[in-house]
């Protein structure tokens, strides 16, 4: 068998869908699901077993590169057949007061009771396809087929750590780079800088965080590690690969955070001047979760020609796509941080 070489590169020409594009509108038929997350599927059963694994095991080898932010949450799948909500438990921490826990001789001691927090969450379903004339044919795994897949596999990739991004950037614990005190305090040239970081770690370490593999861990945009990478605090990655498990992405460390780059770090223009600001998430363990209903992640869906019965006559289209079932959840607010500023290059920033 002869193998086949993909380009990852290629996947940056295709733009990030906005959650508006995750609709179903009848005017934009080429997208499935609807407002509410819930889609319709039936399924294909005109392609052979073999041929459907071949598709669905490249569609998920393809867009795995790019789920950066979700290597570090909880994964929690929701069995096939048990709903689409999901509930975390949280045990509360038992007070520490020597005066209440002091034992005295032959008297037994009041028992205590704990505290459990629930954190819900729900799967919604996203999707995309494209739509093929008569003059494609499927079942041969040609060029064409090839560059589809590429361009369906970057789309489910970069929606999926879309998803996860956008939840967890509504984190409360917020921190504005040099010591501003809000976001509209910010100026250009307010970079993140190894103080702010620092802070970052103080705040971790004063609520007991534990760590990733050693280390705290933020998901940073290229822009802002072009500036991270002036401070002599600063160490590359392939400094220290050969005695510590590398994170995909990961480009460097300083002060205990390991930094993974990534253009889904997210980008904003700020209300009121349009200032290019950026969300350096920092985590510590256990700050977030992910589900997906189990054996639901990343499908790919193939109609062959002449499988659309009386809506297609003359077996003229054919379709390809990909379906997803996500979400993801933040467990535990002071594990993470969110810290905003701008970045020298900001100028020629994009809204993500």
């Amino acid at each position: 068998m002869n193998a086949i070489n993909y380009d990852f590169h290629l996947f940056d020409q295709y733009p990030t869908p906005t959650p508006t594009q995750w609709t179903y509108t009848p005017s934009n038929p080429n997208w499935t699901g609807q407002a509410n997350g819930v889609g319709t599927y039936t399924a294909d059963t005109d392609l052979s077993a073999e041929m459907k694994t071949f598709y669905d095991k490249n569609l998920i080898r393809l867009a795995e590169p790019q789920l950066v932010h979700d290597q570090f949450g909880q994964k929690r799948p929701i069995p096939g057949g048990n709903g689409k909500t999901i509930e975390f438990r949280k045990f509360n921490a038992l007070p520490a007061v020597p005066a209440d826990r002091e034992l005295i001789e032959g008297i037994t001691p009041t028992g205590q009771n704990y505290g459990v927090t629930a954190i819900t969450a729900t799967v919604r379903q996203y999707g995309g396809y494209i739509t093929l004339t008569d003059m494609l044919n499927l079942t041969a795994y040609d060029s064409n087929m090839q560059e589809l897949m590429k361009m369906l596999a970057s789309q489910a990739g970069r929606v999926s750590d879309t998803i996860t991004r956008d939840i967890l950037q509504t984190g409360t614990n917020v921190m504005y780079a040099g010591g501003r005190a809000s976001q509209a305090a910010l100026t250009a040239t307010d970079y993140l800088k190894i103080e702010d970081i620092k802070k970052a770690v103080r705040w971790f370490r004063r609520n007991n965080a534990e760590t990733i593999n050693g280390d705290y861990v933020a998901v940073v945009h290229p822009d802002v590690v072009y500036d991270l990478q002036n401070d002599t605090e600063w160490v590359d990655a392939n400094e220290y690969a050969g005695s510590a498990r590398i994170f995909s992405g990961e480009v460097g460390k300083m002060y205990g955070v390991r930094f993974v780059q990534s253009t889904q770090a997210k980008v904003f223009l700020r209300a009121s001047d349009s200032l290019p600001l950026y969300g350096t998430l920092v985590f510590a363990a256990n700050a977030f979760g992910v589900t997906s209903i189990n054996g639901g992640g990343i499908e790919t869906i193939v109609k062959q020609l002449g499988s659309g019965g009386t809506s297609d006559p003359l077996n003229q289209r054919s379709t390809v796509g990909w379906k997803l079932n996500k979400t993801a959840k933040i467990l535990t607010q002071e594990y993470m941080i969110r810290i905003e500023s701008a970045a020298s290059y900001g100028s020629a920033a994009v809204a993500n």
